[in-house]
């Protein structure tokens, strides 16, 4: 029996481009911790969940309790005229 992965929802992309979009709104990227992020959510495992997927997928960085979009993300967000 092989191990099975819930798959994604629109729900989780949601939870995660709120969080990104926290992290980039104003002039320059934002550093925010997760109760911060949790509490903007309304739901702290979706948004433990959502910065796990965003740094997996190199968008975020997170140390311990703090985290903040990787210069990758920023300069993305900013080719597209910001978020």
């Amino acid at each position: 029996m092989t191990p099975t992965t819930p798959e994604r929802t629109s729900f989780d992309e949601h939870s995660e481009l709120v969080v990104l979009t926290l992290l980039l709104s104003g002039a320059a990227p934002q550093l925010w911790s997760i109760d911060e992020l949790a509490r903007e959510l309304g739901d702290e495992l979706r948004t433990v969940d959502a910065v796990a997927s965003l740094s997996a997928a190199g968008l975020v960085y997170r140390r311990e309790q703090l985290v903040f979009a990787t210069r990758a993300a920023a300069r993305f967000s900013h080719l597209l005229g910001g978020i």
